[in-house]
């Protein structure tokens, strides 16, 4: 079964709480999903393989250490994952960046697929897919489902907030995907958003209310 780790970072748990805030307004709430998003990078690539390397400083050579393997692609959910998108690049700038394209079915809750653009070579890189909000696992499942078929095999999922039935889903349906989330809460509601949860993150990132 795929890993859960909860980033509880005090920085990352300060910013948190500063975006639930129902007054935090547009221009800060988009800025520090990106911080967040940059202090979870620590925690999602603390496993990366490194290689020794000789280099020269201003004094004398040395032996030092550089990222070895795969490569790295960052692949964000529309239209919210893009608010981490920035902040994942800031540490690890030579990624490639990919999109996938899913709305909620208001009705059914479920994923419909609108567009899917990714690196030739996905497959061949460690991938990151972020968005926000794990709410039912849908959106976050099918994405997965879909970087499997470009024939993607190490892929990691971060979100900021989960709800426990999201992190189920994708436990069930997609075992080998690690989770990396701020803050596990408490359920869903009836329309299926999280509880306390902070809203719908794509509407606050971009101002569309």
């Amino acid at each position: 079964m795929s890993k859960v780790t909860v980033c509880d970072h005090p920085l990352i748990q300060h910013k948190l709480g500063v975006i639930r805030n129902k007054d935090c307004g547009t221009k800060d709430f988009r800025t520090i999903v990106s911080e967040i998003a940059g202090l979870m990078c620590y925690e999602a690539t603390r496993d990366l393989k490194l290689e020794d390397v000789e280099i020269e400083t201003p004094i004398t050579k040395m032996t030092a250490k550089q990222l070895s393997g795969r490569k790295m692609a960052v692949v964000p959910i529309l239209r919210a994952g893009l608010g981490m998108v920035e902040g994942m690049l800031t540490m690890i700038p030579a990624a490639k960046v990919g999109h996938i394209g899913l709305y909620r079915d208001p009705k059914t809750l479920e994923p419909v697929e609108y567009y899917c653009k990714l690196p030739a070579d996905c497959g061949q890189r460690e991938v990151f897919v972020v968005d926000p909000m794990l709410a039912t696992g849908g959106s976050a499942c099918a994405a997965l489902s879909m970087l499997k078929k470009h024939g993607c095999k190490h892929i990691r999922l971060l979100d900021i907030i989960a709800a426990p039935e999201g992190i189920a889903r994708v436990q069930r349906e997609h075992p080998d995907v690690d989770i990396y989330v701020c803050s596990v809460d408490e359920k869903l509601n009836d329309h299926g958003y999280i509880i306390p949860g902070l809203g719908d993150a794509g509407d606050r990132i971009f101002g569309t209310k």
